[in-house]
């Protein structure tokens, strides 16, 4: 079964195996230092589930659901 950062419950955490989007998304998510190996706690979804916000290595990171679609985890 592959389990995507969307997956996550708040507080639950998961290390990055792959990153799917395409070009201008991957490129989005690599910036911000997400890539495969790095370790992801999901903290909240926003009310409406759009968008969802991470913690990477004490940094608070928010990404849209279709972003954290794209993110692959161990």
């Amino acid at each position: 079964m592959i389990r995507t950062l969307k997956d996550l419950n708040p507080g639950e955490s998961g290390k990055i195996k792959a990153i799917t989007g395409n070009g201008s998304i991957r490129r989005r998510i690599m910036d911000m230092g997400l890539v495969p190996g790095t370790e992801l706690v999901m903290e909240r979804y926003a009310p409406l589930g759009d968008p969802v916000e991470v913690k990477n290595q004490g940094f608070h990171l928010s990404l849209r659901k279709e972003e954290a679609d794209t993110i692959i985890l161990e």
